[in-house]
Parts: C-alpha cells; sequence; structure tokens
C-alpha cells in the first residue's frame, strides 16, 4: 500500500513555482484544470523505454531514477530525480518514444502535465520555452560528465563518485554524515557501471578504510574528503 499523502493542487502550485510563476494567467488556469496528481509505491515503473511521452512528469516528494537496459538487459543508472524535479520531458521534444525507463526509489507522488497543453504554453510563452531549454542543457551536460567519468574511472572511483552523487542529490539524515536514500547494491552497481559483486566487493574496501559505515541499506559517510579524493583521482 502506498502511504497516503494528501496533496493538492495548491501544494503542487507551491513547490512548482519555478514553472508556474512563468506562465500567463489563462495558462496558470490551464494548469490546474489539466495537472494530474497520483501516488505510486516503492519501486513502482513510472515510465518505460519504448512508451509514447504523453506528459510531462514533476515529482512532487519521493525520489526516482532514469535508467536504460543494456546489452545482456544490464541496467545502467543515467539519471537520479529528486523532489521539484520536472522530467520525462526530452523525448517528447526530442519527437521519439522514451529511449529509458523510470521508476521509484521509494513511496513518492508524481504529478503529470499532458504534452498537449505543454506544447501550447512553449508555442505562445516564450519564457516556458526557455525554462526546458535551460531543463535540457543541464541534463546534457551533467550526462556528458557522467559518461566520461563511467568510462574512464576506476571501479573505486566510480563508487565513490555514486555515493557523493547521492549525498549531493538527495542530501543527509539529521546526523548529517547518512544519506537519506536507501540503495540497494543493484542500485549502486548500476549507478557506478559495475557489477553487484565489484559494488559490494568496493563498499568493503571502503568500510575497512573507514570512509563509511553500512547498515543494511543504511549508508553513513565517514570521510566525504576522501571519498572526493578517490572520486577525483579516478
Amino acid at each position: 500500500m502506498v502511504k497516503k499523502e494528501i496533496v493538492t493542487k495548491s501544494d503542487v502550485i507551491d513547490k512548482s513555482r519555478a514553472l508556474y510563476t512563468l506562465l500567463s494567467s489563462e495558462e496558470r488556469k490551464e494548469f490546474l484544470k489539466e495537472i494530474i496528481i497520483e501516488p505510486y509505491r516503492h519501486d513502482e515503473m513510472i515510465y518505460e523505454e519504448g512508451e509514447v511521452p504523453t506528459h510531462i512528469l514533476f515529482l512532487y516528494s519521493g525520489k526516482a531514477k532514469i535508467y536504460k537496459n543494456g546489452i545482456a538487459n544490464r541496467t545502467q543508472i543515467v539519471r537520479l530525480v529528486n523532489s521539484e524535479d520536472f522530467f520525462g520531458f526530452r523525448d517528447h521534444f526530442a519527437n521519439q518514444n522514451y529511449t529509458t525507463s523510470c521508476s521509484t526509489f521509494e513511496p513518492s507522488i508524481i504529478c503529470k502535465i499532458p504534452m498537449t497543453t505543454v506544447n501550447k504554453w512553449v508555442n505562445e510563452n516564450p519564457q516556458i520555452a526557455l525554462f526546458f531549454v535551460k531543463k535540457m542543457a543541464a541534463i546534457i551536460g551533467q550526462s556528458d560528465e557522467r559518461t566520461v567519468n563511467l568510462t574512464q574511472k576506476h571501479v573505486r572511483g566510480r563508487l565513490a563518485e555514486a555515493l557523493i552523487l547521492l549525498k549531493n542529490t538527495y542530501g543527509l539524515e539529521h546526523d548529517n554524515a547518512t544519506l537519506t536514500i536507501t540503495p540497494s547494491r543493484g542500485d549502486l552497481a548500476n549507478l557506478s557501471n559495475m557489477t553487484t559483486a565489484n559494488a559490494i566487493r568496493t563498499l568493503g574496501a571502503f568500510i575497512s578504510e573507514r570512509l563509511i559505515i553500512v547498515n543494511g541499506r543504511k549508508i553513513t559517510i565517514l570521510n566525504e574528503d576522501e571519498l572526493k579524493n578517490i572520486s577525483r583521482k579516478g
């Protein structure tokens, strides 16, 4: 069962003001009329590779991962989605079906705006067009950097980078050391472009070196500076 969280359209406006404030008064009425709010369970599919994009997506709360299945059905996480992120629009603007899949890391609330409505806004409101151009530019820049790092760094550098990425994306708990996300070993492997066995061994090495503490799926960072150093050296 999805944990019930009562979310109103007014709540969505508060969290999506980066877009909402750019809309005209008529477009704001369309926003309120057409936005859909849906709960998702842990590890539930949001969209799947090959499907036709029909809505632009907004993560109101929760965490999600965008990934692609490659050779021998090996999974690679290509992007992390945090609350208050818009996502799932690049393929639509490229006039193609989804080239990736997306699922939740934890129970989440997803808001959906029909692509037909967003197309109208983009065509009539230059600020909305620029909003999505900037979003796509940032995504491409991050993707380029990740591609180089995942293909050139050794396993230690890749896993250290993944841990720092999880920390920077999702933050830490009140102890200012424990990741708020609890990734599986498979997720860490898929984020680091390595096998699950290699991820487990490298985590073990980091534990031995007192860089992290692992309790089940909870990961506490003890020496962030050294993890950054390992990531930087590759």
